[in-house]
Order: structure tokens, then C-alpha cells, then sequence
């Protein structure tokens, strides 16, 4: 009876050991699967995460995770969500512990930029660019006891000593060092959009030449040739620049030797480039008149192709000369014209031989007495009536004429 009763210990034992405790229906879930929806989360390393560990939101439990399973090198947790709970599509998963010593939980928190999108429902997945885990206990001492074992405690005396020996004695000039630092500092500050714009334009010129490549390189090539014809033509190039050089001293030679008569020159110029500047604008009407000699620019319009046609009026009207130069009276009115100045006297004509009458002729008109003329012409009124009336009015017509020559 006791053998039979230590055999079924032992297979109970057994049987209990090949299964999970978490693998056993255990009470108290925090959700009812019927109220609930699910969701799946990726992580790099769950740590010793387990079925059951609640899901938190704010410290609130609002589910629990089913299951764990590998994914290539990574691993997927499924979670159990209340309904009512309402999840940002861009949440973030993390692993961490109620306490130091605590069990792993899963918190749900909002993206750190603050800016939720979307909405969780039944079936979406948190990517592994949204998960992540707190480092374990372990972890921070084993980091802890490396830095303090292996690594650079140990030599922060040696460190502080020796840098004690450095600014010993100099703590002025460091000071001023810290200044110079400090303006340097503050400069850089100060350019840091002109120098952030030139490391873009150098940005966009490694662009460019990156683009270009084949271009400067097909360049490069082709500057090989010209470079060997420069080499060719050195000893050309060099006695042209000899040639050039000679050149100039003559020319600066010449130069100095004709500087005095050149100024000289330009010294005579200025009256006849003023006088020209002065005539500025009659230069242009003379030379649109040149253009057209001796025809002014209005004829133009008499020739028409290989014909002209122009019409040309002239008028004489006696009563006009007679009036302007004999001093007639308007048939309009009875005013005389006003005397004329009186003009310098002319020398006196000789006498001409009397003119032949002409049987049954007509005795010509005599002249009418102009009002002031015996006085224009230096001549008294007596010696004017004495004469005959055919000599008179000759010469007095020659003198009158004569005069108007003068």
C-alpha cells in the first residue's frame, strides 16, 4: 500500500514538472477575453517576461500578455486589451519593473513628440521601432563593477594631480585662455547660419562635381594634350615674352620722350573741343544739311522714284517796290511813309549827253517829286527845278539808283 501510494507521488510529480505554471488556468485575469481585443508587440529581448504579466497604461493595468514566441531573433508577445480603452496607432511598448526587485510589466505610453495618430484595434502590431526594455539590475552592476575594476576610477588621482601641476602658477593666463575660448566660442555661435549655408553650398558643389564626374575627368584627360603642346611651344613662348618685354621699354621710352609735346597737343585741342562742345547741337543739323547739299532736307519729297514734280512761284508786284522804294502812297489811304535817314553824300555823276527826240514821240512823264529825296540825295530844290525836265528825270533816276547801290 505504501509503495502504491509513493508511485503515485511520483507520477504526479512528474506530470506536473513537464508543464508550466502559467500554462495552468489560474484566476483573476484582469480582462475578460469577451470584452477585450488583441494586439501584437515585437521586442529584441523580453527579458524574463511571462504569460500573465499585466499590460500598463499610466500605472493602470488595462490587460495581460498571452503568449510569447520567437520571431527569427526576436520575439512576439501577444496582448489582451480592454475595449474600452482607447490606444494612439503610434504607441510605444516598454518592459520594466514594478520595482527593483518587482516583476516585468508592459507599459503602453504615447509617442515622446506628443502627436497621436490613429486609433489600436483588434489584430494591428506594434513594430520593433516602437518597442524597448529598462536595463536590468544586473546589468547596471556589472557596469558599475567595471568602471570601478577596470576602468578609469583608479586613475582620476593621477588625472587630478597632474592638472593641478598644470594650471599651478598660470591660473591668469588660463583664465585668459577660457576668455579667448569663451569670444571664440561665441563668434562660432553667432556665424553659425553663414557657416551652417557654407557647408551646404559645399554640400551642393560635392553635388554638382559628384554629378559632373565624367565630365571633369573627360576634361582632365584633355588637358594632358594641351599641357605637352605648352611644353612644344615653351622656347616660342619664351622669346615672345622676351620680344614683349623689349617692346615695352621701347614703348615706355617713346613715351616719356613725346609726353611733353603730347600735352602740349591736347593743351591746343581743349579751345577747339569746347567751341565743338559749345556747337553740340547745331553739329547734328549740319550734318543732316551736309547730307542733302545744296538741296535742303525738304526736297526729298520733290523726287518721287525717277520722277520729280515740283512747282515754283514767283511774284513781283511793281505797286509794292514802288511804294517800299519810291515812296508812294497806299491806294488805300493819303499817308506818306515816313522819311527815310538821311545817308552819307555819293559823289556827283557826270553829265550825260542829252537824248535825241524822236519825231511824233510822246514827251516821257516827268517823275513825281518824292517828299524828301532832293535831301536824300545831297542836292538843293532850286538846282533840281532848273534843270530840264528830261535831264532831271534822268539823272535824278541815275542818282536814285546810284543810291541804292551804295
Amino acid at each position: 500500500m505504501r509503495l502504491r501510494t509513493v508511485t503515485a507521488a511520483l507520477v504526479c510529480a512528474l506530470t506536473l514538472s513537464a508543464c508550466e505554471a502559467y500554462d495552468l488556468p489560474l484566476p483573476g485575469s484582469p480582462v475578460d477575453e469577451d470584452q477585450s481585443f488583441e494586439i501584437t508587440a515585437e521586442f529584441e529581448d523580453v527579458l524574463n517576461l511571462v504569460p500573465r504579466s499585466p499590460v500598463m497604461v499610466n500605472d493602470v493595468t488595462v490587460g495581460e500578455v498571452i503568449e510569447l514566441e520567437r520571431t527569427g531573433w526576436n520575439a512576439a508577445v501577444r496582448l489582451r486589451i480592454q475595449d474600452d480603452v482607447e490606444l494612439p496607432e503610434n504607441v510605444i511598448a516598454d518592459i520594466r519593473q514594478t520595482s527593483l526587485l518587482g516583476e516585468k510589466y508592459i507599459s503602453l505610453e504615447a509617442p515622446p513628440d506628443g502627436e497621436a495618430s490613429g486609433e489600436l484595434s483588434d489584430g494591428d502590431a506594434i513594430p520593433l521601432s516602437r518597442t524597448g526594455r529598462n536595463p536590468e539590475l544586473e546589468e547596471v552592476l556589472g557596469a558599475l563593477a567595471f568602471l570601478l575594476n577596470g576602468g578609469g576610477i583608479g586613475q582620476m588621482k593621477t588625472i587630478t594631480t597632474e592638472i593641478n601641476k598644470v594650471f599651478d602658477g598660470r591660473q591668469d593666463r588660463i583664465r585668459h585662455v577660457l576668455g579667448e575660448l569663451e569670444t571664440l566660442v561665441g563668434g562660432l555661435d553667432e556665424q553659425k547660419e553663414d557657416i551652417i549655408g557654407a557647408m551646404e553650398a559645399m554640400n551642393g558643389l560635392a553635388k554638382t562635381l559628384n554629378q559632373e564626374k565624367q565630365t571633369v575627368v573627360t576634361a582632365i584627360d584633355e588637358f594632358g594634350p594641351a599641357v605637352k603642346v605648352l611644353a612644344d611651344q615653351h622656347d616660342g613662348l619664351m622669346d615672345m615674352l622676351r620680344a614683349l618685354d623689349r617692346l615695352g621699354v621701347v614703348g615706355t621710352r617713346v613715351i616719356n620722350a613725346t609726353k611733353d609735346d603730347l600735352l602740349a597737343d591736347l593743351r591746343h585741342l581743349q579751345p577747339i573741343l569746347r567751341e565743338i562742345a559749345k556747337a553740340d547741337e547745331q553739329i547734328p543739323e549740319a550734318l543732316g544739311l551736309l547730307i542733302s547739299f545744296p538741296f535742303p532736307i525738304e526736297s526729298n519729297d520733290i523726287v518721287h522714284g525717277d520722277y520729280a514734280n515740283t512747282s515754283i512761284v514767283f511774284s513781283f508786284d511793281f505797286d509794292n517796290v514802288y511804294k517800299n522804294f519810291l515812296g508812294g502812297e497806299d491806294k488805300g489811304g493819303d499817308s506818306p511813309l515816313p522819311d527815310l535817314p538821311g545817308l552819307p553824300e555819293l559823289p556827283e555823276l557826270p553829265e550825260l549827253p542829252g537824248v535825241p527826240q524822236v519825231p511824233g514821240a510822246p514827251k516821257p512823264p516827268k517823275a513825281p517829286d518824292v517828299p524828301g529825296l532832293p535831301e536824300l540825295l545831297g542836292r538843293s530844290s532850286a538846282d533840281t527845278a532848273s534843270s530840264s525836265s528830261t535831264t532831271s528825270s534822268a539823272t535824278d533816276l541815275r542818282e536814285l539808283l546810284g543810291g541804292g547801290r551804295a
